[in-house]
């Protein structure tokens, strides 16, 4: 059964049946506005898994499971609805380059001139090889690079018995794929990749893996020079049509899991410490419902309401 929350989503945002969809390029909404594209409905066939609706829908396989809590990702069985998880609260702080956010496994490009985003899920930095939080630029872009593992990965492959070469020629065997784009910080990039699964979740020694047709696009787009911000924000708020929406992801953590209520904590003082939500009527058991189900999907929390400031306004236990 859904939840109230999703209930919500669906509700203010197209459902479409469809086979498969196209989630890389979206209208850039006008100044003051922040929510893009629309959560899709579809039936399952025999043969769909989690991982190759990810592919077909530019879709993260950790983003796919939280959006259809309780289906099996493997066999969701034929006619099962599956949630698409399509529309977004674009991330906080200027519109422009490429901004990569870690605690949801995408990434933004806003192209110079153009009124659009395009949005790409990504594989991360795994537990204890984290990517970084910083802010970067693209300095080179190089079609079918070799890869030389550094000699930390090859330590580590050969303890676990799968030795590395020290060269990995250009091929379907590279796992920098078809294209790599080396990034300001030494040692890191956004790359292609030779495996399909992986991406959106945490897997990289700290690159950013994307689809092969994805960084291909990519990367005729962007030149040496872009920026690339980098940021971790699990709680992202936004406007659309004069009503505020929060979109909820599991916080990153390599030293164990948050509890509940630092996590309402967070979400409740990142709301009172932002000007642009100072008037706000708050549904407060709706909040409590997003945070918790850390769905990724864009739900309605707030309207505004000039005779209730929040930061006057008491705050229910949590």
């Amino acid at each position: 059964m859904l939840s109230r929350a999703v209930a919500r989503c669906l509700s203010i945002a197209a459902v479409v049946a469809a086979a498969s969809a196209n989630a890389l390029e979206f209208p850039l909404p006008p100044p003051g506005e922040d929510v893009v594209g629309e959560v899709q409905v579809i039936k399952a066939k025999y043969e769909d898994t989690f991982a190759d609706l990810g592919v077909a829908n530019d879709l993260g396989y950790l983003e796919m499971i939280a959006a259809n809590p309780g289906v099996d990702p493997w066999l969701p069985g034929a006619g099962t609805e599956i949630i698409l998880p399509t529309r977004h609260i674009l991330p906080p702080g200027p519109r422009e380059g490429i901004v990569i956010n870690l605690a949801e496994y995408r990434l933004y490009y806003y192209p110079k001139g153009q009124n659009v985003v395009y949005t790409y899920p990504l594989g991360i930095g795994r537990e204890g090889w984290s990517s970084p939080v910083s802010n970067a630029k693209i300095t080179a872009k190089t079609p079918n690079p070799g890869w030389t593992p550094p000699q930390s990965i090859r330590e580590e492959h050969a303890a676990d018995g799968n030795p590395l070469p020290a060269y990995v020629p250009p091929g379907p065997d590279n796992p920098l794929g078809p294209y790599k784009m080396a990034l300001s910080i030494p040692g890191y990039l956004i790359h292609g990749s030779n495996k399909k699964f992986g991406i959106g979740m945490r897997v990289s020694h700290g690159c950013f893996r994307m689809l092969n047709p994805n960084v291909l696009a990519l990367a005729s787009m962007v030149s040496v020079g872009t920026p690339v911000r980098i940021i971790n924000q699990p709680y992202k708020f936004g406007r659309s049509n004069g009503k505020v929406y929060l979109e909820a992801h599991t916080p990153l953590d390599d030293h164990g899991d948050a509890s509940v209520v630092d996590k309402h904590t967070a979400v409740i003082n990142a709301l009172l410490q932002n000007e642009q939500f100072a008037n706000l009527r708050l549904d407060w058991e709706m909040l409590r419902e997003v945070v918790a189900a850390e769905d990724g999907l864009p739900v309605e929390i707030a309207q505004p309401d000039q005779s209730s400031v929040v930061a006057e306004a008491p705050v229910p236990a949590i």
